[in-house]
C-alpha cells in the first residue's frame, strides 16, 4: 500500500506556540490545533473557558506511532540509554487531553477514551452525559489520530484492512458498499466540538450549530477485528441512541455510516442498519464519507459528527463516492447516496462508529430550533 489521506503542509504554529508544539507528537498537535480552532469559533478564549465549569473528552485509538518508531530505532541501534527522554509522555494517548488542559488552563475533569475506531464517538457521548448530569457546562470533545507511518500502514496492511489495488488511482481506492471494495485508506487528523449546556450557551449568546440529542453504545462480544456478521451489536447501539434522543427510527433522515470499504464491514453494517431501522432503512439516506476523508481511526467519529452537523446546517446529504456497483450479492441494497450529494432539508441525522474489539457507538444530532 502506497497511498494515504494525509494532512498536507500542516503547521501547528499557526494556532499554538511553536515551543509547545515541539513537545507534542503529531496526534497531539492535530488535536491541539483543532481545539484552538473550535474554542475560537465558540466565542470562548483562554481566560473565559477556564472560568466556566469546563472539561475535556478526547478519543484516540493509537497514540504517537511516529514516536514509537523513532524511539525503538534508537533502542535497537544504540541501547536503552539512548531512548529520547520524552518518548513516553509524547506517545501515550492521554497527551491530547492533557495538552489541551494545559494550553487553556482547564482544570475540570479530562478523559481519553480508547475504543479504537469508535473512540471519538464515545468521547462525544461521554461529554453529552457529563453535561446532562450537571457536572460540566462546557466540554471540549472529539478525537485525534496520526497513524500514517510505516508501522501504521504496514500493520493494517497485513491485517488486509487497507485498499491495496488502487495505488495508481488513489481517488478511487476507498469505495464503501461497492462490490469492488478491498479496504480503507488510512487517514489522519482531528475533530473537536464544543458541547455546551443549552441555557449556558444562550446566556452568553453563543452560535448554536445543532442539538446533540442522543448517544448509544454496545459491544459485539464477537471478534477482535471483525464486526458481528448478524449486526446485532451495532443495531443495539443505534436503538439505544434513538431512545436516548427521544426520536423514532422514522425521524432519522440521514445516517453517516462507519462504512470502511472493507469486505466484512459494509454488509454487516448494512444488516445492522436494517435491524435497527426496519422498513425505514430503505427510505432514509445513508452514506459513508470515508471515501473522501480516509479512515481517521480514533478521530473518525468526531470528524463524521462534524460532517453531520454541517449537513444539517447546509441542507445537504453527502455522497458515498466511488459507489459504481453496489454489492447486492452481500445485501448492500440501501440508498447510499451514490457519487453525488443531495441538496434537501435535513432535521435529524445519526452517525455510527464501529471499533476493533467490538465497540459500537452512535450519536444522534438534530437541527437546533430556538
Amino acid at each position: 500500500v502506497k497511498i494515504a489521506a494525509e494532512v498536507k503542509d500542516f503547521d501547528p504554529s499557526l494556532w499554538i506556540d511553536r515551543k509547545e508544539a515541539r513537545k507534542m507528537a503529531r496526534f497531539t498537535q492535530f488535536v491541539a490545533v483543532a481545539a484552538a480552532q473550535a474554542i475560537a469559533d465558540s466565542g470562548f478564549d483562554k481566560e473565559t473557558i477556564a472560568k466556566v465549569k469546563s472539561g475535556i473528552t478526547i478519543g484516540n485509538g493509537i497514540g504517537g506511532f511516529e514516536v514509537i518508531e523513532a524511539s525503538m530505532k534508537k533502542y535497537f541501534e544504540a541501547g536503552p540509554d539512548r531512548i529520547p527522554p520524552l518518548s513516553i509522555p509524547l506517545l501515550i494517548s492521554n497527551e491530547g487531553a492533557g495538552n489541551i488542559s494545559m494550553l487553556y488552563g482547564i482544570t475540570g475533569a479530562s478523559w481519553t477514551l480508547a475504543t479504537a475506531c469508535a473512540s471519538s464517538t464515545d468521547s462525544l457521548g461521554l461529554a453529552l452525559d457529563q453535561i446532562r448530569s450537571g457536572r460540566l457546562d462546557v466540554c471540549v470533545a472529539g478525537g485525534t489520530e496520526a497513524a500514517v507511518t510505516g508501522f501504521g500502514i504496514g500493520g493494517f496492511t497485513v491485517l488486509q484492512a487497507l485498499a491495496a489495488n488502487f495505488n495508481d488511482d488513489p481517488q478511487r481506492a476507498s469505495r464503501p458498499f461497492d462490490r469492488d471494495r478491498s479496504g480503507f485508506i488510512m487517514g489522519e487528523g482531528a475533530g473537536i466540538l464544543i458541547l455546551e449546556e443549552l441555557e449556558h450557551a444562550k446566556a452568553r449568546g453563543a452560535k448554536i450549530y445543532a442539538e446533540f440529542a442522543g448517544y448509544g453504545a454496545s459491544s459485539d462480544a464477537y471478534h477482535i477485528t471483525s464486526p458481528s456478521p448478524d449486526g446485532a451489536g451495532g443495531a443495539l447501539a443505534i436503538t439505544r441512541a434513538l431512545e436516548d434522543a427521544g426520536v423514532r427510527p422514522e425521524d432519522v433522515q440521514y445516517y453517516n455510516a462507519h462504512g470502511t470499504s472493507t469486505p466484512v464491514n459494509d454488509p454487516a453494517e448494512t444488516l445492522m442498519i436494517k435491524k435497527a431501522f426496519g422498513d425505514h432503512a430503505y427510505k432514509m439516506k445513508i452514506s459513508s464519507t470515508k471515501g473522501m476523508t480516509g479512515h481517521c481511526v480514533g478521530a473518525a467519529g468526531a470528524v463524521e459528527a462534524i460532517i453531520c452537523i454541517k449537513a444539517i446546517n447546509d441542507g445537504y446529504y453527502p455522497p458515498t463516492i466511488n459507489l459504481e456497483n453496489p454489492d447486492l450479492e452481500h445485501g448492500c441494497d440501501l440508498d447510499y447516496v451514490p457519487n453525488v450529494g443531495i441538496e434537501a432539508e435535513l432535521d435529524c441525522a445519526a452517525s455510527g462508529s464501529l471499533g476493533f474489539g467490538g465497540h459500537n457507538g452512535v450519536l444522534v444530532m438534530r437541527k437546533y430550533k430556538a
